[in-house]
C-alpha cells in the first residue's frame, strides 16, 4: 500500500485566488427572496473553500532557513537535477548543474504564488532543483533552504541580494567617492545578523596619504574585524585579498563606484567585467553591476558582484535590538539602569557613560542613533 503524502495548508499571494467573491448580494436579496435562500454557504468568509487564500500542498514541507519560514513542495527527484543559480535577470535564472552544464531556467508558478515577503523567489547563489526542458532551458521546481542571506529592506520587502555565502567583502573607497563610515555600520550590521563573516576592504588607496585612514582602521581593527588596504588599479594588497577569498563563499557589496568590479579583473583579469569613472559632477558612482552574478575563481571558491547602492536599510532588525549587534555597544547593554533603554537619552546609562569615557568611539555611537532613529521612523 503506497504511503499517504503529507499536506500543507500555505498561504498563496492575493492576485491567486481561485475567483472573487460575490458582492450583490443586497441585489439580489431586494429583487428575490427565494434566492437568497438558495445560496450556497461557501459564500461566508472561512478558513476553507474557493475564498481563502490558503491552499493544500500534496508532499510538501514546512521549514526556516535565513530568509524564515519556507514551503518545500514536493518533486520527483528521478527527473530533477540539482544546480546553483549564477545569476537571475528578468523571468530567467541561469542555473549551473553539478556537471557544469549552463541552463536558461524560468521559476515554477507555484513558488512565484506562494506568500512571502521576499521581492523575488530566487536569488543568486541559491540552491535548486530544476525540472530540464529541451537542450539548454529548465524549470526550477524547488529552493533549497538558505544559510548566510545578505539582504536588505526595499519598498516595505525583503531584497536578498545573494545566499548561500560565509563571507562578505564590504567594499569602500578612499576617495571619490568619500568613504561613509554610516554605510559600513549598516552592512556589518546586516553580517552579525545573518551569522557572516565580514571583512571591510578599503580601495583606491593611492588616492590618498594611508595615515590618514588609520584613525578609522584602528577603530574596527580593535572590534575585531580584519581591514584591508588595497589599491585595483596599482594591484596593492591584490595578493592578499586572493589568498583571502581562495576556496570561500564570498559576497562582494559596497556603494556604486568604489571599484568592486575593478577589483575582481585584477583578482580575475581574464573576466573583462565592465568599469566606468566616478561622476565628476555628483562625485557618485554609476550603476555598471545590473544584477547579482556568482563567479568562479580560479583559486577555488567563488564570488558573487552584487549592484552598487547608495541606501542600505536593515531587514529584520528592530531599533531595540540595533546595540545588540554593535560589537562596542554591546558589553555594556545589559548594565543600563533601565531594561528597555535605548541608549539615546535615558540617565543614567552606561553605553552613554562608556562614550563619555572614551571606551566607545564617539563616530560609532552617532552612527548607532543613526540606525536607531532612521529605521524607527
Amino acid at each position: 500500500m503506497a504511503k499517504k503524502k503529507r499536506k500543507v495548508r500555505a498561504d498563496f499571494r492575493k492576485n491567486r485566488s481561485v475567483r472573487t467573491r460575490q458582492n450583490d448580494l443586497t441585489r439580489n436579496f431586494a429583487s428575490d427572496n427565494q434566492a437568497v435562500e438558495d445560496l450556497e454557504s461557501s459564500q461566508s468568509v472561512t478558513g476553507k473553500g474557493d475564498l481563502t487564500r490558503k491552499r493544500t500542498l500534496a508532499g510538501a514541507i514546512i521549514s526556516t532557513d535565513a530568509s524564515g519560514t519556507i514551503v518545500l513542495p514536493d518533486i520527483d527527484k528521478t527527473i530533477c537535477r540539482l544546480g546553483r543559480v549564477l545569476r537571475v535577470q528578468g523571468l530567467v535564472s541561469l542555473v549551473q548543474l553539478e556537471d557544469g552544464l549552463i541552463r536558461q531556467c524560468a521559476t515554477r508558478r507555484l513558488l512565484k504564488s506562494i506568500s512571502t515577503d521576499q521581492r523575488h523567489i530566487v536569488a543568486a547563489g541559491d540552491i535548486v532543483w530544476i525540472r530540464p526542458e529541451g537542450d539548454h532551458e529548465g524549470i526550477i521546481e524547488r529552493v533549497e533552504p538558505r544559510h548566510g542571506v545578505l539582504s536588505r529592506t526595499s519598498r516595505h520587502r525583503q531584497h536578498v541580494i545573494v545566499t548561500n555565502v560565509d563571507l562578505v567583502l564590504i567594499v569602500a573607497s578612499a576617495a571619490a567617492p568619500r568613504l561613509k563610515p554610516n554605510l559600513l555600520d549598516r552592512y556589518l550590521v546586516t553580517a552579525e545578523r545573518a551569522e557572516i563573516e565580514p571583512v571591510i576592504c578599503i580601495n583606491k588607496v593611492d588616492l590618498v596619504d594611508c595615515a590618514d585612514l588609520q584613525p578609522i582602521v584602528g577603530v574596527y581593527s580593535q572590534l575585531g574585524y580584519r581591514v584591508l588596504l588595497v589599491s585595483a588599479t596599482e594591484g596593492w594588497g591584490i595578493e592578499s585579498l586572493r589568498e583571502l577569498l581562495r576556496d570561500r563563499a564570498t559576497a562582494v557589496t559596497g556603494q556604486s563606484g568604489v571599484g568592486k568590479s575593478s577589483l575582481l579583473n585584477a583578482l580575475e583579469p581574464e573576466l573583462h567585467l565592465r568599469v566606468q569613472t566616478v561622476s565628476n559632477e555628483s562625485e557618485k558612482g554609476r550603476h555598471t553591476t545590473t544584477t547579482a552574478e556568482l563567479i568562479p575563481l580560479s583559486g577555488g571558491g567563488y564570488v558573487v558582484d552584487t549592484p552598487g547602492i547608495r541606501q542600505f536599510q536593515l531587514w529584520d532588525v528592530i531599533s531595540a535590538e540595533v546595540a545588540g549587534f554593535f560589537r562596542d555597544l554591546r558589553p555594556y547593554v545589559s548594565h543600563c539602569r533601565y531594561p528597555d533603554c535605548t541608549h539615546t537619552h535615558e540617565e543614567p546609562c552606561a553605553v552613554k557613560d562608556a562614550v563619555a569615557d572614551g571606551y566607545v568611539d564617539v563616530r560609532r555611537y552617532e552612527s548607532y542613533l543613526q540606525i536607531h532613529a532612521g529605521d524607527e521612523a
